[in-house]
């Protein structure tokens, strides 16, 4: 008699594999409906593709500001002025002067709807280029969402703690040079402080440290100029003493330097003693400028 079982056993196996197979088929099916539901971004890539730029929206590290003006755009006038005074990030740019221009430049612009701090963050990066302009654009993107914000940035950035320190160190060893006028050692000293507006200093030493600065004649003319001395005087008095007596002496200084022009003797300009004429007389006048007529 025929073992029954074994012969169910080998109909069935055939179906099996069949129903196996099946699924699978199924299973490969449903895989391959998955995939294709996959962004692009998830699927494996060919490695020749991760050699290329990715098809992405610009970077910008300032959030696009909100303008409710419609068809808002910056002039190609205003641009151009911008862009011929571009900050570099070179060590001998003074980014604080960079910033006080480019608002003058950016405040130009009026606009219904448009808050002048939309137009800053838009002008901004015309502004700068080389090593500037990838410093802005490696910042984080729309981390920067104010004028305030990107103001800190670019001072921390391009004014550092030992900048800072330098500047100070330069004001406070300020001395007057060998030849060098009243009229120049002052700019010279001004054009200090304005590299360093956040120096610390208060007005009465600011003036303290340039006198004593000056050199020894240049003390004597001034002293003679206030008076007496001039740390008696009131800061304000002095400061606006020392400023009248360096715009006389520029003034004397470019008459003299016609006159010497004028007198030539075999093609070398004669040394006169104006110099110490004009002091003396600088100091005079002074003098009597301070003088009070009685009633």
């Amino acid at each position: 008699m025929p073992n029954t079982r074994s012969s169910e056993a080998e109909l069935e196996q055939p179906f099996s594999e069949i129903e196996r197979f099946l699924r699978l088929q199924q299973r490969i099916r449903e895989f391959q409906k998955q995939f294709e539901l996959l962004p692009m971004a998830n699927r494996e890539r060919p490695l020749k593709e991760y050699a290329v730029p990715s098809e992405e929206e610009p970077h910008s590290s300032i959030a696009p500001p909100t303008i409710e003006a419609r068809n808002f755009e910056l002039k190609p006038a205003l641009l151009q002025i911008v862009q011929q005074n571009q900050f570099s990030g070179s060590p001998t740019e003074d980014p604080n002067l960079h910033l006080s221009v480019f608002v003058q430049y950016a405040d130009t612009i009026k606009a219904n709807g448009v808050e002048p701090e939309a137009i800053r963050l838009r002008l901004f990066p015309f502004s700068l280029r080389d090593r500037a302009r990838a410093w802005l654009q490696a910042l984080p993107s729309n981390s920067i969402t104010t004028w305030n914000e990107l103001k800190k940035q670019f001072l921390a950035r391009y004014f550092s703690p030992s900048k800072t320190t330098m500047l100070r160190a330069q004001i406070n060893g300020f001395r007057q040079k060998e030849g060098e006028s009243l009229f120049e050692a002052w700019e010279r000293y001004k054009d200090m402080m304005r590299l360093c507006p956040h120096h610390g200093l208060e007005q009465w030493l600011i003036i303290h440290t340039f006198y004593n600065g000056l050199l020894y004649t240049t003390r004597l003319t001034i002293d003679a100029a206030a008076g007496g001395a001039l740390m008696d005087k009131p800061y304000q008095e002095a400061t606006q003493l020392i400023e009248n007596m360096a715009q006389n002496h520029y003034q004397w200084g470019s008459e003299r330097a016609a006159v010497e022009k004028a007198q030539t003797k075999g093609g070398m300009y004669e040394v006169s003693g104006l110099d110490h004429v004009n002091a003396k007389v600088e100091a005079l006048y002074q003098k009597i400028e301070s003088l009070t007529l009685p009633p």
